[in-house]
């Protein structure tokens, strides 16, 4: 039987069913960050000896998740050798993954020749006003249809639409007829001054209604608003996904349909004003989707919104898989999210 140094030859971590076994040569060892403890603001994880030089942590997952992690040591992050699958965390640091047996990336992300794409186009809005730095690019997409189509509108534009690829996404699922057609508005967020548009703010809220939707009511083949009443959904992740909701709740007529992963709606001792407007007001015309990763520091949040807003009657479809934090996580679950908001209505979606 090959030893487990052997086995890390062919790439680490090394994973026989649901046993994840965590490998580093040297002297001294690391330890170990990841998902499964909150990075380096949990509690780090030591390694153990396993002979001469080679130093190990093993650990049990669940057979479907999807995991980051580095090595840590003196309050810097170190790269793993025997790993070479890396992705950037938008923080300036490219953690290391790798899937369970049970789990795979989506190959909706996978652009087909063979079918219809839709055509995107880059916009710029000006307003010294309401955005910082006084311009942002708006990327639309205008589906392959003559007909007039729902607006979906995604915050941090530019992360869907690279790290997401979310344009590939939609264009599949418009192909494989899993969801009708939909139009996009990819606002880009304002850099450093991102917390600050996103943390329910009606400046953004001004953004979204008095130029990005106009702008795409000019430029798009859309329904008409006035004439279809919250027709439009509003995509986010984390803080982003804090001002989808806020979005839905201020502004259901424009905003009915609200898709919110990884809502950042933060611990219980600081509950944004989301949790205000959705136990003390109206219930509102919403069709809401969330979905939060189990390592996720969010977990509590999300379930306790959640519940909160089936209590006061909101049709919600939650859910939680094994993953933490981060755009592939988000990416793999999005079909999941617009199968639920925009399917075919004879179609039963699992989640």
């Amino acid at each position: 039987m090959d030893t487990i140094l052997d086995q890390a030859q062919h790439g680490t971590p090394v994973i026989v069913d649901d046993s994840v076994t965590f490998v580093w040569q040297g002297d001294q060892p690391p330890q170990l960050i990841g998902d499964f403890t909150d990075w380096e603001w949990g509690a780090p994880l030591d390694l153990t000896k396993s002979a001469p030089g080679l130093w190990t942590y093993t650990q049990t997952l669940p057979r479907d998740a999807y995991i980051e992690y580095a090595f840590w040591q003196e309050g810097q992050r170190l790269p793993d050798p025997l790993n070479p699958n890396t992705t950037p965390d938008g923080l300036g640091h490219q953690n290391h993954y790798f899937y369970m047996p049970e789990a795979s990336p989506t190959q909706l992300t996978r652009r087909k020749r063979s079918e219809p794409h839709g055509t995107v186009t880059r916009q710029v809005i000006e307003d010294e006003f309401l955005l910082a730095g006084r311009k942002r690019p708006v990327y639309l997409y205008q589906p392959p249809t003559s007909e007039p189509c729902p607006l979906l509108v995604v915050l941090d534009g530019q992360d869907y639409r690279r790290r997401a690829r979310i344009i590939n996404i939609v264009d599949n699922l418009i192909a494989q007829d899993r969801i009708r057609p939909i139009a996009m508005a990819l606002p880009y967020h304002g850099g450093q001054a991102r917390g600050v548009e996103y943390a329910c703010s009606e400046a953004t809220l001004g953004f979204l209604s008095v130029h990005v939707l106009p702008l795409a009511q000019r430029e798009l083949n859309l329904l008409d608003i006035e004439a279809n009443p919250g027709a439009h959904a509003i995509l986010g992740a984390s803080m982003g996904g804090l001002m989808a909701l806020y979005a839905g709740l201020r502004a259901p007529h424009l905003f009915g349909h609200v898709l919110s992963q990884s809502g950042a709606f933060v611990p219980r001792e600081h509950d944004t004003v989301v949790f205000d407007l959705v136990r003390h007001g109206p219930v509102r015309p919403l069709q809401i989707w969330m979905d939060v990763g189990r390592y996720e520091w969010l977990l509590d949040c999300n379930r306790r919104l959640h519940h909160l807003l089936a209590e006061r009657g909101y049709p919600v479809t939650y859910g939680e898989y094994n993953a933490g934090h981060n755009y592939p996580a988000w990416r793999n679950d999005l079909p999941c999210g617009l199968e639920s908001l925009f399917g075919r209505q004879d179609e039963t979606v699992a989640h």
